[in-house]
């Protein structure tokens, strides 16, 4: 199982540096870098849910342009909300 974990970690890691918007590449990839070895199971499920939405529509919940649907609304993105990727 713990295999299983580290193999979707390092998926997931690999999916959020590679988006195709830079903005999602550099917020996303970054945050995943720095906190994905960390992620706990259920951590893990939600950031999985999340890099399957399109980056436009993260890019926008995160700067607030858009609401964030309630599905979303989690520690982890209020985490990922306030990362700041050092540009």
């Amino acid at each position: 199982m713990t295999d299983d974990i580290e193999a979707r970690r390092k998926r997931a890691i690999y999916r959020a540096n590679y988006r195709g918007f830079r903005e999602a590449d550099l917020i996303l990839g970054g945050f995943a870098k720095l906190h994905g070895p960390d992620f706990t199971p259920d951590e893990l499920r939600e950031f999985e849910a999340l890099i399957e939405q399109s980056d436009h529509n993260i890019y926008d919940w995160i700067t607030g342009t858009r609401p964030l649907p309630a599905q979303y609304d989690t520690a982890l993105f209020a985490r990922l909300k306030v990362f700041d990727p050092k540009i």
